[in-house]
């Protein structure tokens, strides 16, 4: 059966891959029959109403879903689709209290039009109760029109007609209120730098978090994602080169678990541990469900790991009588990190961490120049299944999305990075995102909690 999806009108490169992990979620066949990244709609073919509703659900980029009545580039042709696609379904609700509402993307129309509109399906013959608040069904005619931004974007010429009109029968809302609860201004330990609720949730879609499965940060900072994963069930830990980040500053208090109590879940917090990814103390078996990341982007201080820059075993100094790493505020030493170790580690650890088909959404940022590639970074055990752009003026942050594979399948890494790290001591002679915008004096507005890598 077909039915018509509305996203919001935001983050459009992630609508696709989040719908599609929505339906893995639920353990349904979806099939996109058509998208346009400058529409809100979106045709979609689903076994029932109970899978779209499933779907519906866990989206956070979906606003709603409809059953398709009928589509048309105009009012003749959407009567003959609604007369052919759904005539049989007329009788259904014959006596059900209704309501038919029209919606418009990009345009709008007077109030005498929208009454002819709407009379114009009067051939239905519903004859319950009509309840414009809350009827038990309501019927959406929308219209698409041409709107600014792709007028903008791709120079096309507004229409004073619309140029696709769909009707649907409402199955149900999603569930994108989530974003106002997790709301960065609502909740209780945040830094300057916290990734938004909206695309926290989102990564953890993309990555399939859900009850009894475990989801893993290894650069937690104030663990907006681990708290999102925790919303849709998963248990949940973390890891940070600066313990600070997730202890908080108020004593007595874990500044990340302070999170999980204001959200009423604090049974699905495991742990925070201090650590960096190189040196994890965490057990070598596949274990883990998911990892969710942002790692740091060491711009505005180059990328650390633990470690002595000469490469020296460390002394054990004593301060009155103890060690020095056992006194309270001790900051272990670190050493220079390339930003391609980092990726390919990161690649590494998901490969020897994750169970199969487990999934990793890790978020790399990218130069807006043709003239600088910052390939996909690949590892031969690792599928890409989605690859989301979010683009701000002089960058870009990818969401890249990979499932290991089972035992035996390989993926083709050709196009992936081939490089593993540049030489050199300096921040910009290891980190070529940073080069790029330090030579240029642009440095990202958006940072990960804490500059250096965990």
């Amino acid at each position: 059966m077909d039915y018509l999806v509305r996203f919001a009108q935001a983050h459009e490169t992630f609508r696709r891959p989040e719908i599609h992990a929505c339906a893995t979620l639920a353990g349904v066949d979806l099939e996109i029959l058509s998208y346009y990244e400058f529409s809100p709609y979106c045709v979609v073919r689903l076994p029932n109403e109970e899978a779209a509703r499933a779907i519906a659900n866990r989206s956070i980029l979906i606003r709603d879903v409809f059953e398709l009545w009928g589509q048309g580039a105009n009012y003749e042709d959407l009567h003959a689709d609604v007369h052919q696609r759904s005539q049989h379904r007329w009788k259904d609700f014959e006596h059900s209290e209704f309501a038919f509402k029209i919606e418009y993307f990009g345009g709008k129309r007077n109030t005498t039009s929208k009454r002819d509109i709407l009379k114009s399906f009067s051939y239905t013959g519903f004859k319950g109760p009509v309840n414009l608040k809350n009827a038990d069904q309501q019927f959406f005619v929308m219209e698409e029109y041409i709107d600014d931004v792709e007028q903008s974007v791709l120079k096309v010429a507004p229409t004073e007609q619309p140029r696709k009109i769909f009707l649907g029968r409402k199955i149900c809302d999603s569930c994108r209120d989530t974003v106002l609860k997790y709301d960065l201004k609502k909740r209780d330990y945040i830094s300057t730098t916290s990734m938004d609720a909206e695309l926290s949730l989102i990564t953890a879609n993309m990555a399939l978090a859900a009850p009894g499965k475990l989801f893993f940060d290894p650069f937690v900072g104030t663990g907006s994602f681990i708290v999102c994963a925790s919303h849709f069930g998963a248990l949940t830990m973390g890891a940070d080169i600066d313990g600070r980040s997730f202890r908080g500053k108020e004593a007595g208090k874990l500044g990340v678990f302070e999170n999980y109590k204001q959200y009423g879940m604090p049974s699905k917090f495991v742990d925070c541990l201090t650590s960096d990814l190189v040196n994890t103390p965490l057990r070598r078996p596949q274990f883990l469900d998911g990892i969710v990341c942002d790692p740091p982007y060491g711009i505005r201080e180059g990328l650390r790991v633990l470690g002595n820059r000469n490469g020296k075993p460390a002394v054990n100094v004593i301060i009155d009588g103890v060690p020095a790493h056992l006194r309270p505020g001790f900051v272990p030493p670190k050493k220079p990190y390339g930003f391609e170790a980092l990726q390919k580690d990161i690649l590494n650890f998901a490969v020897r961490s994750l169970v199969t088909g487990g999934r990793l959404a890790m978020w790399m940022p990218t130069t807006n120049e043709e003239a600088v590639e910052f390939p996909v970074p690949m590892h031969e055990n690792l599928e890409v299944v989605s690859v989301s752009v979010q683009p701000f003026n002089n960058w870009s942050r990818r969401l890249i999305t990979y499932r290991r594979l089972p035992e035996g399948e390989v993926s083709d890494v050709t196009l992936g990075r081939s490089k593993t790290d540049d030489q050199g001591h300096r921040a910009d002679d290891l980190n070529m995102f940073r080069r790029v915008f330090m030579n240029k004096g642009q440095v990202p507005r958006v940072e990960k909690d804490n500059e250096t890598t965990k």
